[in-house]
Order: C-alpha cells, then sequence, then structure tokens
C-alpha cells in the first residue's frame, strides 16, 4: 500500500512538471524573436585611374610609354588621363613633376599631332567650287590646282605671268581640317557647309609656293581617292618656262600627273593661232599687140585695133 502511494506520488510529479515544460515552451514560442544584431559595413572610397608623370618631363620633348604609369586616386583631377596609350608621344608645353597627374592642358593640342614630321599645317581660302562643292572632308587626299591669269597691264616678253594658265601644283595632300571642323567631328549633314578655309598638310620645302599661288592665283581641290597612288614628287611640278618646252608628245608619254603638272594655257585650249597673212599678188599686165601698122587700144575692158 505504502509502495503505491509512492508511485503515484512520483507520477503526478512527472505529470506536473511535464505541464509545466510544456507551459514554458509555449511562453518562449508567444514571445517575439530578439533582431539580428546589424553590422554596419565600412564603407570604401572610390578611386580613379589617373595618369602620373614617373619622371620630370621637361618641355618640348616626346612623352614615352615608359615615362608615365597609371595610379588609382581618390579624385579625378579635370583634363586627366585614364590611359597611357593617350599621352605616349604627345609633348609637354611646360614641365610636368614627378608624381604629379599629366592634364591635357599641358601638352600640345592633338591637332598638332596630326602634322607629321617634315610637315606643315597651311591654311588656304576656298569656297564652295574651289573645294568640291563643299565636299572635302579631313583625312581626304586632294591635288592642288593654280590658275594664273595674264594681267593686261603688265604683258610683255618681261611680265610675270605672260599667259593665263593652269596647272598642278601640289598632289596627294592630306587635309587635317576643313571650315571648322576637324577630323572625328561634326554633324556629317552640315559638314564643312560655308566653309572658308581649308588647312593641309604641306611639305615644308613647298609652303612658300602655296601661300605664294593662294596669295597671288586661284586655288581648285580636286579630291581624290585614297588608294590612287599617281602623285608627283614635291618640287617636280612645271613651274619654269623650261618645263613647259617639252613636246607635246613626250607630256602625252608621261603619266597623267606629270602631265596635269605641265599645264596648259589659255591660248592652247582655245587653240588659237596666229595666222600670218599672205600679200595679194599684183595682177600681171596684159601684153599689147601689134598686128601690122595697127594700134591696140584698150578702153573699158575692150581691146580697140587703129589703124594709120
Amino acid at each position: 500500500m505504502r509502495h503505491l502511494n509512492i508511485t503515484k506520488t512520483v507520477a503526478i510529479a512527472l505529470i506536473a512538471a511535464a505541464l509545466l515544460l510544456a507551459f514554458y515552451a509555449w511562453a518562449l514560442s508567444r514571445r517575439p524573436s530578439a533582431a539580428p544584431a546589424v553590422v554596419k559595413a565600412q564603407a570604401v572610397p572610390a578611386t580613379f585611374p589617373v595618369v602620373i608623370a614617373t619622371h620630370l618631363l621637361p618641355a618640348g620633348t616626346a612623352i614615352a610609354g615608359g615615362d608615365l604609369r597609371v595610379v588609382m586616386l581618390p579624385v579625378r583631377p579635370s583634363g586627366a588621363f585614364a590611359d597611357t596609350a593617350l599621352v605616349a608621344r604627345r609633348v609637354p608645353l611646360t614641365d610636368i613633376g614627378a608624381n604629379v597627374p599629366v592634364l591635357e592642358g599641358q601638352l600640345s593640342s592633338g591637332f598638332a599631332e596630326q602634322v607629321a614630321p617634315g610637315e606643315r599645317a597651311v591654311a588656304i581660302h576656298v569656297d564652295e567650287a574651289s573645294s568640291v562643292g563643299e565636299r572635302v572632308r579631313p583625312g581626304n587626299f586632294v591635288d592642288v590646282f593654280l590658275t594664273l591669269k595674264r594681267d593686261g597691264m603688265s604683258a610683255g616678253p618681261h611680265a610675270e605671268i605672260t599667259q593665263s594658265q593652269t596647272r598642278l601644283l601640289l598632289s596627294r595632300v592630306r587635309v587635317l581640317a576643313f571650315g571648322t571642323t576637324v577630323s572625328g567631328a561634326g554633324n556629317p549633314a552640315q559638314f564643312g557647309v560655308g566653309a572658308h578655309t581649308a588647312v593641309l598638310a604641306v611639305p615644308t620645302a613647298e609652303v612658300d609656293r602655296l601661300a605664294l599661288a593662294d596669295s597671288a592665283g586661284h586655288i581648285v581641290l580636286a579630291l581624290r581617292n585614297p588608294h590612287d597612288e599617281d602623285a608627283i614628287e614635291p618640287g617636280d611640278a612645271a613651274n619654269d618656262e623650261g618645263a613647259r618646252r617639252v613636246s607635246a608628245a613626250r607630256v602625252a608619254a608621261e603619266p597623267p600627273s606629270v602631265q596635269a603638272a605641265a599645264g596648259v594655257s589659255l591660248s592652247e585650249l582655245s587653240r588659237e593661232r596666229v595666222r600670218l597673212r599672205v600679200p595679194e599678188q599684183p595682177l600681171a599686165p596684159r601684153k599689147r599687140t601689134y598686128a601690122g601698122v595697127g594700134i591696140e587700144v584698150i578702153r573699158g575692158g575692150q581691146a580697140q585695133t587703129l589703124g594709120n
């Protein structure tokens, strides 16, 4: 009997413990879960690639690729470069210190970099008719033709321009700019409209001839195919009287560029030649004849014989 009471007591205690545990579990399920701890990520400052000089870059000396390197900086200076290829071969206008960003304003203009060594950029006057209807574009190749007109006031053997003529002055000249637009810029639909100047890349030895031609004559630009290699060498244009005395047969056998350099005069174009007037031969007098003692008299174109 006593053993049975102990068993009941233990069973009741276990049931009570189970109920307590169940209540505790229910209470925990009702309690809101704690918010997870928020870990604040530390913001990483933004950086930008910037080209700097590895050592002092003297003014007037072309920059080599080894003179530059790219570093990451927290700011991007105005006019800075992100690629060394954009700076290589450029020429500083002023000294650039070591570890200093290279800026666009410190370098020679990109337009000047388009002029090859031994060439000069020269601007000439153009209009719609002399520039292929304003269809010339930077990067095109053109032939430069010169027209000179004889001045009637200075006609004579000692005149500078003895006859009106047109000839090829320069061939296969590269156009650097047309109007106010350079290569890679401008709206194609409005490109070069109303242009008054064209900038050409001219060999240094030909600059004086082109400048004189632009001042004293009329220049016409003839657009050519970039794959056409026919061209005269600088200085070979027929600009003296000796070259113009070359026979027509010999000129016709030369390449087209040489024929164009020989030029054509206005008299040759119009095929006018001075004709020598042949003097009229005087009429031979009619021979008078005598028959016997009669005398032949001519009156009003009629002959009459008179006797004694």
